[in-house]
């Protein structure tokens, strides 16, 4: 599941709190990883992931949004990760929970594990 390899990879790389989904008490800083779609050709699968920052100030998210940035770029490292490309960025803030984030959204190729 690519959603969990990436939060792995990011958690530890980063040393900070990476979710696939909201959870009760988790602290000010933390990330969540999103797999918004998915694809496949030749038996090679891609999919495209929102990775969502959140920090208490829009400085802190903003930051935490350029280290995930610079995380991902090595994501590649990886044997079963073949592409990573950043798709677009941007200020994602929840006016709805008033609460600071960014999201980067990638497309990513890679291979299943047996």
């Amino acid at each position: 599941m690519i959603e969990k390899t990436i939060k792995d990879y990011l958690e530890k790389q980063l040393q900070i709190p990476v979710r696939l989904e909201e959870e009760p008490g988790l602290p000010e800083k933390y990330i969540l990883v999103e797999k918004t779609g998915s694809g496949q050709e030749n038996h090679i699968d891609s999919a495209t992931v929102a990775i969502q920052s959140y920090a208490g100030t829009l400085y802190d998210t903003a930051v935490l949004n350029e280290q995930v940035k610079a995380t991902m770029e090595n994501i590649i490292d990886r044997n079963d990760i073949s592409k990573c490309t950043l798709n677009s960025d941007y200020n994602y803030t929840d006016t709805a929970r008033k609460k600071y984030r960014y999201q980067a959204v990638y497309d990513i190729v890679y291979f299943k594990e047996e």
